[in-house]
């Protein structure tokens, strides 16, 4: 049995953008009308989210039947989970608020298996296909997709080191704990926090890695992308239903407003 290629790790590695939407919504049908859309990936969220096992789960299930490479960002580092999550087919992941060499090394490490790593080895699981899939355990890691987290200053500043790690694909950048930790709390537009992030794609394509990003709107996602950045999420489908949600109703009581 074979398992299709991570087209989402295939063309980050061949710079090619990639555009894609933060899943909060811990739903597998709303997951699936995007999904519907023509994304090239989805990633779910955990860190900021209901999101748990086995909700992921499900609407990794689901996705399957789709043409692109979800994602899951945990709520936090820990090997035990990454085995985990890799056993039930996860193939691209990201780890927040990545800041060290030291960090970004155990992360990688936990997706290996020895000897190049420490993931725990099971001989049946969903990534295997219960065990169906030849030989996946010598070729696992061609197919997985790590990227960290840089979401602080101190990520910023150790971010060329982070980014020659052997085994990271890139790193993704999260705005607004960025602009947090540097002194701007809700004020990612600030010319500070906007430099940072600008910085950050030339040091990546230098070392042949990705750079991706989370946008507030359709002109950050285009600045972005002018900037280097080939991983680019379009916003989050809370955020989509929230802002239609409101401009539907606030359309309609301003129509009615009118006629009284």
């Amino acid at each position: 049995m074979l398992i299709k290629p991570n087209a989402l790790k295939a063309a980050l590695k061949n710079n090619q953008v990639q555009l894609g939407l933060w899943c909060a919504l811990s739903s597998t049908y709303a997951t699936e009308v995007l999904a519907c859309s023509g994304y090239d990936w989805l990633t779910l969220d955990m860190e900021h989210s209901p999101n748990d096992l086995q909700s992921i789960l499900s609407q990794l299930q689901m996705l399957a039947a789709y043409d692109l490479e979800p994602a899951v960002r945990l709520v936090k580092f820990d090997k035990d989970l990454v085995k985990q999550y890799l056993d039930m087919g996860l193939r691209t992941i990201v780890l927040p608020n990545v800041e060290s060499v030291e960090q970004t090394r155990d992360i990688v490490c936990a997706t290996r298996y020895p000897p190049q790593g420490v993931r725990g080895v099971a001989g049946q699981q969903r990534a295997n296909r219960w065990g169906r899939v030849a030989n996946y355990h010598a070729t696992a890691s061609e197919q997985i997709c790590v990227l960290a987290q840089i979401e602080s200053a101190e990520g910023v500043a150790h971010v060329g080191a982070i980014l020659a790690v052997d085994g990271l694909d890139g790193v993704f950048v999260g705005p607004n704990d960025l602009a947090a930790s540097m002194g701007y709390l809700g004020q990612q537009s600030n010319a500070h926090v906007q430099s940072a992030i600008e910085s950050i794609p030339p040091i990546a394509k230098s070392l042949g890695k990705a750079a991706g990003i989370l946008a507030a709107s359709e002109a950050d996602a285009l600045r972005y992308i002018s900037w280097g950045y080939t991983m680019v999420g379009l916003g989050s489908d809370q955020g989509l239903l929230a802002r239609a949600s409101d401009t539907l109703l606030s359309n309609c009581r301003k129509h009615l407003e009118a006629q009284t």
